[in-house]
């Protein structure tokens, strides 16, 4: 089946008068699959396909990542930033404190803080690889395009920061543009960003579109909450009160334990102690640190309560854990991060 080529944006005078490709048919969000669905999935799958050379790949397009691999993964940990995640073949389980979400082809997913997670791809085979990508989200762009679109941010409730929507022909197609522009990389720089915009408008428009409005907003709860989330990160092998993150991100104490909650899907220090055990795990893995070094690097003064808490998250005590991961030949091992 010969592939079907996006025509890509032309800057002209006359732009609003060029005719827009059939892939844009209709620009109404809407749960019916669209008949140009099917084809735009095929060209960003023939596309990842042709340029996914490795299972992580990091293209020369500014923000955007390709996946791909053969097998069905163990769960593995790492940080989502904000992104917004595209299965285009197989499928996926993403962990985030207690809640489990899943997507596949029809759906997409949008990170707006970074979250620690558990991933692992549940649909893959060597016939039919689990194919995905990725576009990091950038506040600035979206605040620059709240304020060009004159567009007021509704009053909304403090909603998780990672969620899963219905995927629609208006997203799609312009994601399908914006990954062929690999095959043409003198249009990038050109084109590009012009697409991103088309994404980001997409985005605004559609389910998660009041929850991506509130990371453009230096008063929003989510904006809050990412200060203090950034402070945990950098300090995560400190010691803290809640009080002093709470100040941080400019809330109240209980107004902000109930907003983290909200966002995070844990509490600050459970977010804490997921920083601290997949960097230890991290070293543990690549450094060859054993299990006393890599929990006092990462802030546990307690042996005991650091391989307690390893074992609760991963199952194992930490020296049989980082064994088991060294002998195997899993995709975590080479190169394949849980944002897949």
């Amino acid at each position: 089946m010969p592939r079907r080529a996006y025509p890509m944006p032309v800057i002209s005078a006359t732009i609003a008068k060029t005719q827009r490709p059939a892939c844009h048919s209709s620009f109404r969000a809407t749960s019916e699959r669209s008949p140009e669905m099917p084809s735009a999935l095929s060209t960003l799958r023939e596309t990842i396909l042709r340029h996914a050379s490795e299972a992580h790949t990091q293209t020369t397009l500014p923000g955007l990542s390709l996946f791909r691999t053969e097998c069905q993964t163990q769960p593995v940990d790492c940080i989502y930033k904000p992104r917004l995640c595209i299965i285009v073949q197989g499928s996926k389980q993403v962990v985030v404190g207690d809640r489990i979400f899943t997507y596949d082809a029809e759906k997409y997913l949008i990170a707006t803080v970074d979250l620690p997670v558990t991933g692992c791809v549940t649909q893959a085979t060597p016939e039919s690889p689990y194919l995905s990508l990725s576009l990091d989200l950038d506040p600035a762009d979206i605040a620059s395009l709240l304020l060009s679109t004159g567009a007021t941010p509704p009053e909304t409730h403090t909603a998780p920061g990672l969620a899963v929507s219905t995927l629609t022909e208006d997203l799609l197609c312009p994601m399908a543009r914006l990954t062929t522009l690999l095959d043409t990389p003198d249009d990038i720089p050109v084109l590009a960003p012009l697409i991103k915009k088309e994404v980001a408008y997409r985005l605004l428009q559609g389910e998660q579109g009041a929850l991506l409005r509130q990371i453009a907003l230096a008063d929003s709860y989510l904006s809050q909450i990412s200060r203090a989330i950034a402070w945990i990160r950098d300090h995560y092998a400190r010691a803290f009160d809640i009080d002093t993150v709470a100040k941080i991100a400019g809330m109240s104490t209980p107004s902000f334990y109930r907003h983290f909650r909200a966002v995070t899907m844990m509490s600050p220090l459970q977010y804490r102690t997921r920083i601290r055990l997949q960097e230890a795990r991290k070293r543990l893995l690549t450094d060859g640190e054993d299990a006393a070094e890599a929990g006092f690097a990462v802030g546990y003064e307690s042996p005991s309560q650091f391989s307690r808490d390893y074992r609760r998250l991963f199952g194992s005590p930490p020296a049989r854990d980082a064994a088991r991961l060294r002998a195997t030949t899993a995709p975590e091992l080479s190169g394949i991060p849980a944002d897949l």
